[in-house]
């Protein structure tokens, strides 16, 4: 009951900061505060425009209907859907992360179970690792020749390393006395592995996995404009482009939505491993 109340109390807070953002916001712009508050120097360098051009949130909520009520329309290749948009970056992002835990999970057993592999392989991972992914896309574009593959493949390798690594340390964290008495029972390395250390680093996997998964949605965004063609990063600089800050602001609520709704998927399964244990 008491958890009740605080969820209650937060989303009534939650609700009441909404309300007061949205509304300073709409009385800043359609009272053009922001345009009174400009100095003589901002206006005569032709500022004053701009920001008054910011659009309230009034316009952004239309501008929502008019494109949720109709997400999958396509009028050609650049007038397509919120939908359409969303549906390819998500299914990049979901390729590049599948890639990713192909290779991290089971790479990640082989470092945390063996001392040697981690040594060997550490040095590598530690150069790799800090490379922007957004550097590899132009090697990607010269060897793969295909954007859209070039995307999967930088949303692959921003993916694998959170993964490897926290697979790599929930593994090499398991209870050594678990994995004993395992060898006691004579189960094999693989048997090992997938009935005793697997449960035992599941959180840990999927808090990685979580990680990958928020990052590769951010990547996305940067790569699809670069690469362009499709995907709500390319639909972003499209609407810039045009000047349209409104659809500007809109696919940027677009993309938070769908980042919090992946966080959350992922959560729900760390917290349903976490319990299970």
């Amino acid at each position: 009951m008491q958890n009740l109340s605080i969820n209650k109390r937060a989303a009534i807070l939650s609700f009441v900061l909404l309300v007061v953002v949205l509304g300073v916001w709409e009385i800043a712009i359609t009272r053009q505060v922001i345009g009174e508050a400009l100095t003589e120097y901002e206006i005569l360098m032709g500022l004053g425009q701009q920001r008054s051009a910011i659009p309230p949130p009034s316009d952004v909520m239309v501008k929502a209907w008019e494109q949720l009520s109709n997400p999958f329309y396509d009028a050609g290749p650049n007038d397509k859907g919120i939908g359409i948009q969303l549906a390819y970056s998500i299914s990049r992002v979901l390729s590049g992360f599948g890639l990713a835990v192909l290779v991290a999970i089971p790479l990640g057993f082989l470092i945390g179970m063996s001392p040697v592999a981690y040594k060997a392989l550490n040095p590598f991972i530690q150069v790799l690792r800090p490379i922007s992914p957004l550097a590899w896309m132009p090697l990607a574009l010269f060897i793969i020749q295909d954007a859209n593959s070039s995307a999967i493949f930088v949303i692959f390798i921003c993916s694998v390393w959170p993964m490897l690594l926290n697979t790599a340390f929930g593994v090499a964290g398991v209870r050594a006395d678990w994995v004993n008495v395992a060898r006691t029972h004579e189960l094999g390395s693989l048997r090992t592995a997938l009935t005793v250390i697997l449960p035992a680093a599941a959180p840990t996997i999927l808090t990685g996995m979580r990680i990958s998964i928020g990052i590769a949605w951010l990547v996305i965004v940067a790569a699809e404009m670069l690469v362009g063609g499709t995907g709500i990063g390319y639909y972003v600089w499209n609407e810039w482009n045009n000047l349209d800050l409104t659809s500007v602001i809109f696919s940027i609520l677009m993309i938070g939505v769908v980042g919090m709704l992946l966080d959350a998927v992922f959560g729900t399964l760390q917290r349903a491993v976490t319990y299970a244990e």
